[in-house]
């Protein structure tokens, strides 16, 4: 017999292998109608997929996430699919599922608005066809044979790139066939209500020196009337945005001429900054920050210690020549570097420790123009900054007191209770992203770790979300549109005091 556990901690046991469907099936009919995944020893997978020892399953309905990503990523091939019967010429790339629905990136020419129209009616038609979608597998050679023969660069390069030995798996839906480590629906009759909300240019994989493809958005639901709510939503977010009503009531503008992601703050914008900046400065005092003016810019050497040259300079804007100029200059993404030159200026004693150093800082970041969004994301960008140099001893307590700042400044704006709070960590697998050894990072991390559970901070692990230089703490917020944005980071940077050589004298 084979021992299934289900969710609500249930032992099923099975007189044979079965697949995850025909198990939601023997649970109840009105579940595997409404089934779209299946969460197998804590991956998501295939309904289709077939259970043969004892484990541990979950039925992923649409509420669920790994239900909805399955759900919407099947959308993502229809479109697929119906570009591909409309333009046969255009090249595929990848199409995964996001928060609010799904894209796709085409290599062509932008889609217009009557081009949509006629993919989302072509989609409907693959809907009604309710074809079966089937997996199957090939060896490394064979796929990129069969995309050879299909004309499709994007996809061998992908190809390319995978493990040697690992499975290379596509999915099938009549004619389209796509590689896709899924997981899909049985069949795409089972996406009801869909609509393609906009086309865009986007960077083949977010690089701007590769080509601009043309990236087509879209949402999906089960149902008609979950479509038209999310809909109004959207028209309601719009007339919230941000970026529309800071025109309207001239707190901002901005000029093509002067470049994308370079807000002008107009008259009362400047004063909302100037009021904000006053308050927040006073309030730095209060707590004993001692205030720091620093360069907008400082040689590569500088950078190259700190270890931004190496690892964020694609970020940057760099000025000179490596090659020609004997002086090289970049515009500072960031004040640590410079604000530690206040502590060096002299030896110090642990009698001065904490030093909290404060600036109200403008930053330049080279951010990709697909990235930019009114004053969210942007070139230039002005924040209250703060850098504490203090003993092991002292960690824990200037933490907590960097929480109560943020939390402060939060409930000042009346954004306190619409918070969450996400512990950013580094990603084994991908070491040269950081600076460190792994035991330093598993050190600070669980350090940190005891921290946040002694301020009884309710908070998401993230892999792969710090900095390079060390883990932090980002407290997030959702804009109108539903997606996150980083409001205030608290980090924990166990590298640049070594690397400046910043020490004190003990008692």
């Amino acid at each position: 017999m084979i021992k299934v556990t289900l969710k609500n901690g249930n032992i099923m046991e099975l007189e044979g292998p079965k697949t995850c469907g025909e198990v939601a099936a023997a649970i109840s009919e009105g579940l595997a109608r409404v089934a779209m995944a299946a969460e197998l020893n804590g991956e998501v997978v295939d309904l289709r997929t077939v259970i043969d020892k004892d484990c541990a399953l979950s039925i992923l309905t649409f509420e669920d996430e790994g239900g909805r990503r399955t759900f919407r990523h099947t959308a993502s091939h229809i479109l697929a699919q119906a570009v591909k019967r409309l333009y046969p010429d255009v090249k595929l790339t990848i199409g995964p599922s996001i928060d609010n629905g799904f894209y796709y990136d085409f290599d062509t020419p932008p889609f217009t608005a009557e081009d949509l129209e006629k993919l989302e009616a072509e989609m409907k038609k693959i809907v009604k066809e309710d074809l079966p979608i089937t997996r199957f597998t090939k060896t490394r050679e064979e796929a990129i044979a069969f995309f050879e023969e299909k004309n499709e660069p994007y996809k061998i390069e992908l190809i390319q790139e995978l493990p040697e030995g690992e499975e290379i798996s596509f999915y099938q839906q009549g004619e389209f066939i796509d590689l896709c480590a899924g997981p899909h629906l049985p069949r795409t009759g089972m996406v009801k209500a869909f609509k393609l909300t906009s086309a865009t240019g986007a960077y083949w994989r977010g690089d701007s020196k590769n080509k601009m493809l043309c990236r087509v958005y879209g949402t999906a639901f089960p149902k008609a009337s979950q479509l038209e709510e999310y809909l109004t939503q959207l028209e309601e977010a719009k007339k919230r945005d941000h970026n529309k009503i800071g025109r309207e009531l001239e707190y901002f503008t901005t000029v093509e001429y002067i470049g994308q992601g370079l807000p002008i703050l107009m008259p009362k914008g400047a004063k909302v900054i100037q009021i904000l900046q006053r308050f927040v400065e006073d309030e730095e005092y209060r707590r004993g920050y001692l205030l720091t003016k620093t360069p907008f810019m400082a040689k590569k050497d500088l950078y190259k210690i700190s270890g931004h040259w190496d690892h964020y300079r694609e970020g940057m804007f760099v000025l000179g020549d490596e090659e020609k100029d004997d002086e090289v200059f970049a515009l500072r993404p960031m004040t640590c570097p410079f604000q530690f030159q206040v502590y060096l200026a002299r030896m110090r004693s642990y009698r001065e420790l904490p030093m909290r150093l404060s600036e109200t800082s403008t930053l330049f970041r080279n951010e990709a123009s697909g990235e930019m969004h009114g004053l969210i994301r942007v070139r230039q960008f002005t924040i209250s900054e703060g850098h504490i140099a203090c003993r092991p001893d002292q960690l824990e307590q200037e933490f907590s007191d960097c929480v109560d700042l943020a939390r402060y400044m939060l409930k000042a704006v009346g954004l306190d209770e619409d918070v969450s709070y996400r512990f950013s960590k580094w990603d084994e697998n991908n070491k040269e992203k950081y600076i460190g050894s792994a035991e330093q990072w598993e050190e600070v991390q669980n350090r940190m770790r005891e921290i946040l559970d002694d301020l009884n901070i309710p908070y998401t692990e993230a892999a792969g979300e710090a900095a390079f230089y060390g883990p932090k703490l980002d407290i997030q917020i959702k804009n109108v549109h539903g997606k996150e944005d980083t409001l205030i980071t608290i980090q924990i940077d166990f590298q640049l005091a070594e690397r400046f050589g910043m020490e004190y004298i003990d008692a």
